[in-house]
């Protein structure tokens, strides 16, 4: 190693520990500190996003990238260090063009916005977010005039949860998906006076127990209680503070049991891909995810690719009647399947389908381009959600906690992350395409509990990988394929088929 490297590899352990003392921040924030705490959060979040900005953009960073990168030239390209170097750089070129004053002035924003939201949530009023969220758009402009030389300003925010996508490609992307889905929804005679899960999971289940049913399935997966924990929070996410100190959260719905343990199956996914990534990327700032699209595609294989299939079900059944067997309401196996794979346009976005999902991502992907070209103002915001949701989903809005504050993101700021829900699940069904040519007996493992196999593929081809790769390139590596919709509406179309929601084509 050259003196140069060990430099920099000195620099990014720093930032490294930065980010997580960061994220452990948020983690407390969202699940055990009381609310009264926001102001001093958001000064202490200000001050270490500060520090990150100062190591991200220092001069002599961006000295030492320089005397590294004719080094590099001529290394082998996928080496840990060559790759640390391209990401070094990127990161320090999007950071000194931010003023180090409007980062501490975003991270001030989340951190209060966060609080008004769970605040006006609870409250069903969006009146007492609206002035947050104003501040957050304000701040999003402020933040896209930094960066010139895109063609539309939302690619500086794309680019953030997903290195080198563009609104020319997404919109396209997303068009072609939404005349996909709309024509499905209707075959499947989805209602929205279907009961959600086929009524499956529905009753009263107190939080305790719930916890109890959901770790045990979680723990027959690979959920590991001594590098991981579970805990309640009002939006589930799941935060790595480090590949040992992993957190998941979920939520407890005390009538319907549904949503603590798919919320749980999805966390699952984002913590054990960052648990998996090579031990030698630990503080290299290089074991952290590539992307959120590869991020979603994880927790999401894991909520419905796997936790949806029918050999899944056929394992969950024996589990949950032993801890839980209220939730199942009588329901056998085939059963559960069958229940779990109905289609119904539902208000939230957690808790819909596979097939309605996607068309909730579109609308806040719309809804997202317009307050970035400045078409659509914050005042407008929620009438703008109600119609979007009955356009897309034939669904009306009951209330703001049931639309437009339904979801964390934009308290935070994060304009730019839902379409990644999206890529993750056209990446999912991808995965699993390349998964079932490697483990052709895959349904089989599932069915008998065995899910090491599983993990291990995706820890060779996806999460050992951490962002050595950008998300294009690690796509090719593993499916061999760019990105498309195809593999996605195929295995929706299949499942669809098979579980009876849609008639089989002639």
């Amino acid at each position: 190693m050259t003196p140069e490297v060990a430099a920099l590899r000195a620099r990014m352990a720093e930032l490294s520990d930065l980010h997580g003392i960061s994220m452990l921040l948020f983690w407390d924030q969202q699940t055990m500190m009381p609310a009264a705490g926001a102001a001093a959060r958001a000064e202490r979040s200000a001050t270490i996003a500060l520090a990150i900005h100062a190591r991200e953009s220092d001069p002599e960073l961006g000295a030492l990238l320089d005397a590294l990168e004719p080094w590099a030239a001529g290394e082998d390209p996928d080496s840990d260090d060559v790759r640390l170097v391209y990401w070094a750089r990127r990161d320090f070129e999007k950071s000194v063009r931010v003023p180090a004053e409007l980062t501490a002035e975003i991270s001030k924003a989340n951190a209060l916005g966060q609080q008004a939201w769970q605040e006006a949530r609870a409250a069903n009023d969006f009146g007492r977010f609206r002035d947050a969220l104003a501040r957050q758009i304000e701040l999003r402009h402020r933040y896209v005039a930094c960066f010139d030389g895109h063609e539309h300003p939302y690619d500086a925010l794309l680019d953030d949860f997903e290195p080198g996508l563009t609104t020319a490609e997404l919109r396209p992307l997303f068009a072609e998906l939404r005349d996909a889905l709309v024509p499905i929804v209707a075959a499947a005679g989805a209602s929205d006076h279907v009961v959600r899960n086929g009524g499956a999971f529905l009753g009263r289940f107190g939080a305790d127990a719930q916890r109890i049913a959901v770790l045990d399935v979680l723990e027959g997966i690979g959920f590991d209680p001594d590098f991981m924990r579970l805990d309640p929070t009002v939006h589930p996410f799941a935060a790595a503070i480090a590949p040992d100190d992993i957190r998941l959260t979920t939520k407890y719905d005390e009538q319907d049991f549904a949503v603590a343990l798919y919320c749980g199956l999805h966390e699952f996914g984002h913590g054990l891909y960052q648990a998996r990534v090579d031990r030698s990327l630990f503080r290299t700032t290089l074991d952290d995810p590539v992307s959120l699209g590869v991020h979603e595609s994880q927790s999401r294989l894991w909520e419905n690719v796997i936790g949806r299939s029918r050999p899944f079900c056929a394992w969950l059944v024996p589990r949950l009647a032993a801890r839980l067997p209220a939730a199942l309401n009588g329901l056998d196996a085939e059963g559960l399947y069958r229940a779990v794979n109905t289609v119904q346009p539902s208000l939230i976005r957690t808790e819909a389908d596979e097939t309605t999902y996607n068309l909730h991502i579109i609308l806040r992907f719309e809804l997202e381009l317009a307050l970035t070209e400045g078409t659509l103002v914050v005042d407008d915001l929620p009438d703008a959600w109600d119609e979007g949701m009955q356009r897309l989903l034939g669904v009306e809005v009951t209330g703001p906690a049931e639309g437009v504050l339904q979801d964390v993101h934009w308290s935070a700021g994060h304009l730019g992350y839902f379409p990644t829900y999206t890529l993750g699940n056209l990446l999912a069904a991808q995965l699993w395409v390349r998964l079932q040519d490697d483990l052709p007996d895959v349904d089989e493992l599932l069915e008998r509990g065995d899910f090491g196999r599983v993990r291990e593929w995706l820890r060779e081809h996806v999460h050992r990988h951490g962002r050595k790769f950008p998300p294009r390139e690690l796509v090719r590596r593993v499916t061999r394929s760019d990105l498309t919709i195809d593999p996605f509406l195929r295995y929706l179309r299949e499942k669809l088929t098979d579980s009876g929601v849609l008639a089989p084509t002639a």
